[in-house]
Protein backbone atom coordinates (compact mmCIF):
# COMPACT_ATOMS: atom_id res chain seq x y z
CA UNK A 1 0.00 0.00 0.00
CA UNK A 2 1.43 3.31 -1.11
CA UNK A 3 0.82 6.50 0.75
CA UNK A 4 -1.28 9.02 -1.67
CA UNK A 5 -0.20 12.41 -0.18
CA UNK A 6 -3.14 12.63 2.03
CA UNK A 7 -2.11 14.02 5.28
CA UNK A 8 1.28 14.73 4.79
CA UNK A 9 1.34 18.36 6.39
CA UNK A 10 1.24 19.94 3.32
CA UNK A 11 -1.52 22.82 4.20
CA UNK A 12 -4.10 23.56 7.26
CA UNK A 13 -7.45 25.06 6.71
CA UNK A 14 -9.70 27.11 9.26
CA UNK A 15 -12.90 25.87 8.15
CA UNK A 16 -14.23 29.34 7.67
CA UNK A 17 -13.59 29.68 4.08
CA UNK A 18 -10.12 31.43 4.31
CA UNK A 19 -7.36 29.94 2.57
CA UNK A 20 -5.13 27.38 3.41
CA UNK A 21 -1.81 28.16 5.22
CA UNK A 22 1.14 26.20 4.55
CA UNK A 23 2.43 24.48 7.33
CA UNK A 24 5.70 23.93 5.76
CA UNK A 25 8.22 26.88 5.71
CA UNK A 26 10.25 26.83 2.97
CA UNK A 27 12.79 26.88 2.00
CA UNK A 28 13.58 23.87 4.44
CA UNK A 29 15.34 20.79 5.24
CA UNK A 30 12.63 17.98 4.54
CA UNK A 31 12.83 14.01 5.17
CA UNK A 32 10.87 11.57 2.87
CA UNK A 33 10.65 8.12 4.34
CA UNK A 34 10.53 5.60 1.33
CA UNK A 35 10.17 1.98 2.08
CA UNK A 36 10.76 -1.21 -0.23
CA UNK A 37 11.93 -4.85 -0.13
CA UNK A 38 14.96 -5.66 1.44
CA UNK A 39 17.76 -5.67 -1.81
CA UNK A 40 21.58 -5.37 -1.64
CA UNK A 41 21.20 -2.42 -3.88
CA UNK A 42 17.96 -0.51 -2.60
CA UNK A 43 19.62 2.24 -1.17
CA UNK A 44 21.48 2.95 -3.83
CA UNK A 45 18.72 2.38 -6.00
CA UNK A 46 16.88 5.28 -3.72
CA UNK A 47 20.04 7.50 -3.60
CA UNK A 48 19.83 7.53 -7.60
CA UNK A 49 16.03 8.47 -7.70
CA UNK A 50 16.71 11.07 -4.92
CA UNK A 51 19.68 12.51 -6.96
CA UNK A 52 17.76 12.55 -10.39
CA UNK A 53 14.83 14.30 -8.26
CA UNK A 54 17.21 16.88 -6.39
CA UNK A 55 19.75 17.32 -9.88
CA UNK A 56 22.28 17.34 -7.56
CA UNK A 57 24.22 14.11 -5.54
CA UNK A 58 22.59 13.26 -2.20
CA UNK A 59 25.13 12.96 0.73
CA UNK A 60 25.41 9.77 2.45
CA UNK A 61 24.85 11.21 5.93
CA UNK A 62 21.57 12.65 4.37
CA UNK A 63 20.13 8.78 4.03
CA UNK A 64 19.01 6.46 7.23
CA UNK A 65 18.47 3.14 6.74
CA UNK A 66 16.24 0.46 8.97
CA UNK A 67 15.77 -2.98 8.34
CA UNK A 68 12.16 -4.04 9.38
CA UNK A 69 12.28 -6.31 12.48
CA UNK A 70 12.07 -9.79 10.22
CA UNK A 71 14.60 -8.03 7.67
CA UNK A 72 11.87 -8.63 4.23
CA UNK A 73 11.79 -4.60 3.83
CA UNK A 74 14.05 -1.31 4.40
CA UNK A 75 13.29 1.92 5.67
CA UNK A 76 14.75 4.88 4.15
CA UNK A 77 15.12 8.39 5.66
CA UNK A 78 16.32 10.81 3.59
CA UNK A 79 16.71 14.53 4.08
CA UNK A 80 16.71 16.57 1.30
CA UNK A 81 16.67 20.72 0.95
CA UNK A 82 13.80 22.33 -0.19
CA UNK A 83 12.94 25.19 -2.13
CA UNK A 84 8.97 24.82 -2.66
CA UNK A 85 5.94 23.41 -1.98
CA UNK A 86 5.45 22.01 -5.73
CA UNK A 87 9.27 20.62 -5.15
CA UNK A 88 7.93 18.44 -2.25
CA UNK A 89 4.73 17.39 -4.39
CA UNK A 90 6.58 16.66 -7.64
CA UNK A 91 9.09 14.24 -5.37
CA UNK A 92 5.91 12.39 -3.81
CA UNK A 93 4.63 12.39 -7.03
CA UNK A 94 7.46 10.68 -8.21
CA UNK A 95 7.91 8.22 -5.59
CA UNK A 96 4.38 7.09 -6.32
CA UNK A 97 5.39 6.03 -9.31
CA UNK A 98 8.06 3.61 -8.58
CA UNK A 99 7.40 0.13 -8.63
CA UNK A 100 10.41 -0.71 -6.19
CA UNK A 101 8.59 1.81 -3.53
CA UNK A 102 6.18 -0.31 -1.37
CA UNK A 103 5.66 2.91 0.76
CA UNK A 104 6.07 6.39 1.52
CA UNK A 105 5.50 9.09 4.20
Amino acid sequence: MKGDGKGDGATQGSGDGQENKPLIDYPTVYTFKVMGRQAPDFADYVRGLFRALMGTEISPDSIREQPSSKGTYVSLSVSVYLLSEEHRRSIYARLRQEQRVVYYL
